[in-house]
C-alpha cells in the first residue's frame, strides 16, 4: 500500500491554442484512502488518473507514489492495478486464466497463482464461475472478474476509471457498495473515476471535484455538499440538483422572485455588485398556501417513492426553473400553480455572482 500525490501535474494537449487536459493538479491522497475524482465530460478526470498509471505524459509538475517520484517510470513499475470501464478480458480464456493472467507473465508457480485467484474469487463470489469464459457471464460478473484480476497483483494502488457505467441501475447500486465494502477489506489505496455524482457521495472518504482540468475542491461528500467552495460545486454535487439563481440586492436582502432573503452586514460589504447567486436545495423549500414565495406553475412531478419532487416554472416576465421536495403522498398535479418558499433562511447558499465563490456569512 502507498499513499499518492500529484504534484502541480498538468498535462497539454496539442492544439490552437494547446490545451491542458489537467492544470496544476495539486492533491494528497493518504494511504488507505478511497478517492473519488468526479466532474462532468472533459474536466480531466480520467485524464489525471491515466497520468497516475503512466499512460499519458506529465508535462508539468511530478506524481509519487509512496513517497517515489515515478513522473518518468513507465506503468509496469508503478506497482499499479486499474479496472477500466470495459473490462478488458480475454474471450479465449477462463475466468480463473483472465484473473491470474499477469501473475503468469510475472513466473509466478501455479500454486501460488492458484491459490491467490481461488482467494480473491471468494472475496468476489465468483467460485462457481472459474472455468467458464467470458460470454458465459453477466456484465455483473464480468466486472468482478476485472477486479479480480486487479486484486491477485496485490498492488500498492487501485485505479478505477468508470467501471460500473456498462451496468444497469440496480446492478450498479449494487456493485458500487460491495466495490466500497471490499476496499476498506483490502485497506488498498483507490482512485475511482466517475461523472456520477451520486456514485462519488456514496462511495469515496473524499471527492475531488474537476472542471476544465482546473481541481473545484477536495473534501468528504457531506463538507462538499453542505459548503461548496463554488457554484460549480454546489451546483454539481447533489442529486436533484441545487437551485442557483441571481437575486437583487435591497436594503432588507436579497430579492428573489417572492422571496426576500436576509443578509448580514459583512455579507453585504464583501460584495461589489447589485446582485448575488442564490443557492437552495430542493429539499430547502417547501409548498405554502399561507406565506409568501416564489410562484410556480408545475411541469414535472417526479415520484420516487418516499420522496417526490416538483419541478415547476416562475411566472415572472423571464421564466426560471426551480426544484421543489414535497409529500409524495399528496404531490400536486402538471400544470396546477403553487407557492413555494424556504424552510429555514438558514439553509441558503450565497456565491459571489461574476466569481462564483462562496460568500461566508459569519
Amino acid at each position: 500500500m502507498a499513499d499518492v500525490a500529484y504534484r502541480g501535474a498538468s498535462r497539454v494537449f496539442a492544439g490552437t491554442p494547446p490545451v491542458k487536459a489537467v492544470d496544476q493538479l495539486d492533491l494528497e491522497i493518504s494511504d488507505g484512502e478511497f478517492l473519488v475524482l468526479v466532474g462532468p465530460s472533459g474536466s480531466g478526470k480520467s485524464t489525471a488518473l491515466r497520468m497516475l498509471a503512466g499512460l499519458e505524459d506529465i508535462d508539468e509538475g511530478a506524481i509519487q507514489i509512496g513517497g517515489r517520484d515515478v513522473t518518468h517510470t513507465p506503468p509496469k513499475g508503478r506497482d499499479i492495478a486499474m479496472v477500466f470501464q470495459s473490462y478488458a478480458l480475454y474471450p479465449h480464456m477462463t475466468v480463473a486464466e483472465n484473473m491470474g493472467f499477469a501473475l503468469k507473465l510475472r513466473r509466478i508457480p501455479k500454486d501460488q497463482i492458484k491459490a491467490k485467484v481461488d482467494e480473491a474469487a471468494r472475496m468476489l463470489d465468483l467460485t462457481p464461475y472459474l472455468d467458464r469464459k467470458p460470454k458465459a457471464l453477466s456484465g455483473g460478473q464480468r466486472q468482478r472478474v476485472a477486479m479480480g484480476r486487479a486484486i491477485v497483483r496485490e498492488p500498492s494502488v487501485f485505479l478505477m476509471d468508470e467501471p460500473l457505467s456498462n451496468l444497469d441501475a440496480k446492478l450498479r447500486v449494487e456493485t458500487r457498495a460491495n466495490i466500497a465494502a471490499l476496499q476498506q477489506r483490502l485497506d488498498t489505496t483507490t482512485i475511482y473515476v466517475t461523472h456520477d455524482q451520486v456514485e462519488a457521495m456514496t462511495m469515496g472518504h473524499r471527492v475531488a471535484v474537476l472542471k476544465d482540468g482546473l481541481l473545484q475542491q477536495c473534501d468528504t461528500p457531506r463538507t462538499l455538499y453542505d459548503a461548496p467552495a463554488n457554484a460549480f460545486v454546489a451546483g454539481f454535487m447533489g442529486s436533484p440538483a441545487m437551485n442557483l439563481k441571481t437575486a437583487t440586492l435591497h436594503p432588507d436582502g436579497a430579492h428573489l422572485d417572492g422571496l426576500t432573503i436576509p443578509l448580514t452586514t459583512t455579507t453585504r460589504t464583501t460584495l461589489d455588485t447589485d446582485t448575488i447567486t442564490i443557492g437552495i436545495r430542493p429539499e430547502n423549500l417547501h409548498l405554502t398556501t399561507t406565506e409568501p414565495g416564489i410562484t410556480l406553475t408545475v411541469d414535472l412531478v417526479e415520484e420516487l417513492g418516499a420522496d417526490a419532487y416538483v419541478y415547476g416554472t416562475t411566472t415572472a416576465d423571464t421564466p426560471e426553473r426551480f426544484i421543489v421536495r414535497v409529500d409524495s403522498r399528496t404531490p400536486p398535479t402538471i400544470g396546477q400553480q403553487v407557492t413555494a418558499t424556504l424552510t429555514t433562511p438558514d439553509h441558503t447558499h450565497l456565491f459571489h455572482p461574476t466569481t462564483g465563490n462562496r460568500i461566508t456569512t459569519n
